[in-house]
């Protein structure tokens, strides 16, 4: 490892699917990036995460901001000291901006949904998600490829190598598998089902999220999905254009938050970010209803070494707590 100190900027992105780590120079170029699975323990996947970060840096850094975005954005801001919390669509949009800074239409598709994200001059002027449906999401993917016996990592070569598309039912994961089967069953070449069940999630993506919406060029697309080169090409063959798939497609939800922590300009000590340290503290969250109105709020709190060091999720604020002191919101972190 070089010697030489970098500054850098944390950027942590927490799915129910998948934990994304990344750590930016001060040029918004990737130091090292981690992707890896939730498992359904975003602290666990965010403290060993951090450890793996570390262990990829190629020197020794100084983090001057922490970002935030994901599901569990509140709960990994709150155990990491983020400097900036922000919703997916935020970072995503942020992180294909850097990329392809006139990018105009952004095509997100994760392990449990999936985003359409529209901008015009850098800024998000419409968007849309998916969380309902699983069809075309990583983890009907990830299912598909088991029960067909090809690694996941295999389907984009299977679908480059179709010639005749199979006709695949998208609109629903259930028809999608049945369909799937049947077409086995009589005899269709697997490469074609597989372009086929591109074609059809492509199809299922556009109807239900564009709705009305133009989908112009350049258009980015990102998300572990991305991965697959048959659902890329799909892309380009429904619309008729050049889809751009970042180098760091699956984790450019961290890169985004990274942006935004870097954008802050904080002074070297000014971060709360409470240092890689943090992976060997024993967390613990519960839950409990206030009745102190007819809104009955769920209200989370979590404990490190026994003391309450947050709460939030109450509409009147009179339980949000960081840090164990009422919280008094700082304009750069959007709770």
């Amino acid at each position: 490892m070089n010697d030489s100190l970098k500054i850098g900027y944390l950027g942590i992105d927490v799915g129910s699917v998948s934990t994304n780590l990344v750590i930016l120079d001060e040029h918004a170029s990737v130091l090292a990036a981690i992707y890896r699975r939730t498992q359904g323990q975003p602290i666990r996947a965010v403290q060993q995460g951090l450890g793996e970060l570390v262990a990829e840096l190629p020197c020794p850094v100084e983090v001057m901001a922490v970002g935030a975005t994901g599901s569990a954005r509140h709960l990994t801001g709150v155990i990491t000291g983020a400097d900036v919390v922000k919703n997916e669509i935020t970072a995503h949009a942020v992180a294909a901006s850097q990329v392809v800074p006139d990018v105009r239409t952004v095509l997100e598709i994760g392990g449990q949904d999936s985003k359409l994200i529209i901008l015009d001059n850098g800024i998000v002027t419409d968007f849309a998600m998916n969380s309902v449906c699983a069809a075309g999401t990583g983890s009907f993917l990830d299912h598909q490829s088991a029960r067909l016996g090809i690694p996941i990592e295999e389907f984009g070569r299977y679908a480059l190598a179709s010639e005749s598309p199979a006709h695949i039912a998208g609109r629903c994961s259930v028809f999608a598998e049945s369909d799937m089967i049947h077409k086995q069953q009589v005899g269709i070449a697997v490469e074609d089902i597989i372009y086929g069940l591109c074609h059809a999630l492509v199809r299922n993506y556009i109807n239900n999220l564009s709705k009305g919406k133009s989908l112009n060029p350049p258009i980015v697309f990102q998300g572990g999905v991305a991965a697959n080169a048959g659902m890329k090409r799909a892309f380009e063959d429904a619309l008729e254009t050049e889809v751009v798939v970042p180098a760091h497609h699956n984790v450019m939800g961290a890169i985004g938050s990274a942006i935004l922590a870097m954008e802050l300009e904080l002074a070297p000590g000014e971060t709360g970010f409470k240092g890689f340290e943090i992976t060997d503290l024993d967390y613990r969250t519960s839950s409990f209803a206030c009745n102190g109105c007819s809104n009955t709020c769920e209200v989370v709190r979590i404990k490190v070494d026994g003391k309450t060091l947050a709460r939030w999720g109450g509409r009147c604020g009179k339980w949000e707590m960081r840090d164990g002191k009422l919280e008094r919101k700082k304009e750069r972190v959007n709770w």
